[in-house]
């Protein structure tokens, strides 16, 4: 197993941090620097494919969110980016892991970890992130953190970890299943979504000082931003050609995923559409067929906008929660996060 020349980026993996708002460019930058100082060029074995699925990074939207929460209650980014890391590597870890259920052969527009190195490969590099999750959180351990911060911190992870699998295993229980009902959906995306949303903001708030006014109020923005991200994220395949996503559009109807559209196509649809997407979730024709199908139905039900318009909802409720939180640049940050959520490239 050899590892890329880590010193140069894939000319096919293009940087993909997107709609980053303009206050926190400079955490972004932080964050960026971090990794690659922690993940330098020419690593060996599972460091090196490490360093592939982390270098280009994605949106670093967690990460973020940890710096963000933190500074909005007194903290400082300087204090909390090791903390911040861990929750990327958390996410990429389990990146990873979806690749290889899935059986998808790209991410962020280049090679997955399994299709570039293996799939003993990608499930140990995996499972190396997720554990290097937690030696990032207790770098953060220092005398001005007490031993209750430190351990509510660890809790919050490791709760955050174990409720993301649920989700995982709960959307395979739905694959599908058109007849799983809404509240089930939303059940799951709450779990597979919003459980690292929530564990950054709980983090951030943690290590920031935060009271527990202030945590509750953050946590309530997660949730939010959770579904509004997810159920933003369902749309893409029927709304871009996979560049804003980074992945296959036919990744969702190949793998018969009951997404939010197609549960609010299945709702609004008569009986004939009912079946056309019962068909093409079960995989009777080819993905590319199949997913044209889903999109007409889609589209001529209204489900579309009728799904954009609760993500967007969703992206409200979220930034009103913020209130609860004083004024400063840091607020404003994770507002912005909460309406871009909703208004990715499409």
């Amino acid at each position: 197993m050899t590892p890329p020349n880590s010193t140069t980026q894939d000319p096919a993996a293009p940087h993909a941090v997107t709609h980053v708002p303009p206050g926190a460019r400079s955490t972004i930058a932080l964050l960026q620097r971090e990794l690659e100082r922690r993940w330098p060029g020419g690593l060996p074995n599972v460091d090196g494919v490490s360093r592939y699925a982390l270098l280009p990074t994605g949106k670093l939207l967690r990460p973020l969110l940890v710096v963000e929460s933190a500074c909005a209650v007194g903290g400082t980014a300087e204090d909390v980016v090791a903390a911040a890391l861990g929750l990327e590597y958390l996410h990429v870890g389990s990146l990873i892991h979806d690749d290889v259920i899935d059986g998808d052969a790209t991410r962020r527009g280049r090679p997955t970890v399994a299709a570039r190195y293996g799939t003993p490969e990608a499930i140990v590099a995996g499972d190396a992130l997720i554990i290097g999750t937690f030696v990032a959180v207790t770098e953060h351990a220092g005398p001005g953190l007490s031993a209750e911060r430190q351990l509510a911190v660890v809790h919050a992870l490791s709760r955050a970890g174990v409720d993301l699998c649920r989700g995982e295993a709960m959307e395979a229980e739905l694959c599908g299943d058109l007849g799983c009902g809404m509240d089930r959906y939303l059940e799951m995306i709450a779990l597979k979504t919003g459980a690292l949303f929530r564990g950054a903001c709980r983090t951030g708030v943690l290590l920031g000082g935060g009271t527990p006014e202030q945590e509750h109020a953050v946590v309530e923005f997660a949730e939010h931003l959770g579904l509004a991200f997810q159920m933003s994220d369902d749309l893409l395949p029927h709304t871009s050609d996979g560049a804003a996503s980074g992945k296959s559009p036919l990744s969702d109807v190949a793998n018969g995923r009951p997404t939010f559209p197609v549960l609010m196509g299945h709702r609004l649809a008569g009986p004939a559409g009912r079946r056309r997407l019962e068909a093409a979730l079960r995989g009777d024709t080819p993905a590319a067929e199949a997913h044209e199908t889903v999109r007409e139905v889609l589209e001529s039900t209204g489900a579309l906008e009728a799904a954009a318009e609760r993500a967007r909802s969703e992206a409200a409720l979220a930034e009103a929660c913020l209130s609860a939180l004083p004024p400063s640049r840091s607020r404003d940050v994770l507002a912005d996060v909460a309406r871009g959520s909703v208004d990715r490239d499409r």
